[in-house]
């Protein structure tokens, strides 16, 4: 079963308005299936509550100290913007029968997010390995990209996923 759902410039849904889906078990994963998410909304207030609690520098707290940065103005902290990803894939972009597990990955920030930045999540399965010695799981390499309204990625995420199999 490959399960794609519209483009976010297709259907405008919040996380808060998106229908739920079926969750998805290894077997009905295919190499090439694609996942879309609903969108969410940046402003200056999360990006500042974040950055005071989990990553105080100043171009996370302060429009004009990030002036005369590489950031040349106020920017979301990667890990902000990580946080706000797994938020996406969980509630409306990849679901998955006994949630996400991760088990690694590699991840990388190409472009700042910022506080009029509206996101959402764009999945790809590139692998599916049922477990020789688990029959009861296997692995599954995702390659997600977080992009905002422009289209541009703010965040490349390819993960190894834990994902549960049907019982025979």
């Amino acid at each position: 079963m490959q399960q794609a759902l519209a483009k976010p410039e297709e259907a405008a849904m919040t996380e808060h308005n998106k229908p739920p889906q079926s969750a998805l078990y290894l077997d009905d994963l295919t190499v090439g299936a694609l996942f879309v998410s609903a969108e969410h909304a940046m402003d200056e207030q999360q990006i500042l509550a974040f950055a005071r609690q989990f990553d105080p520098q100043p171009f996370h707290l302060s429009d004009a100290a990030a002036k005369d940065t590489l950031f040349g103005g106020l920017a979301a902290s990667g890990w902000h913007t990580a946080a706000v990803t797994m938020r996406l894939l969980v509630t409306s972009g990849m679901p998955l029968q006994g949630g996400i597990i991760g088990s690694g990955g590699e991840l990388s920030w190409p472009r700042p997010t910022r506080a009029s930045d509206i996101l959402h999540v764009e999945s790809e399965v590139l692998e599916v390995t049922p477990s020789r010695s688990r029959p009861d799981r296997g692995m599954v390499k995702l390659r997600s990209e977080t992009r905002n309204q422009h289209g541009e990625i703010v965040q490349l995420f390819v993960s190894k996923l834990v994902v549960s199999r049907k019982t025979p």
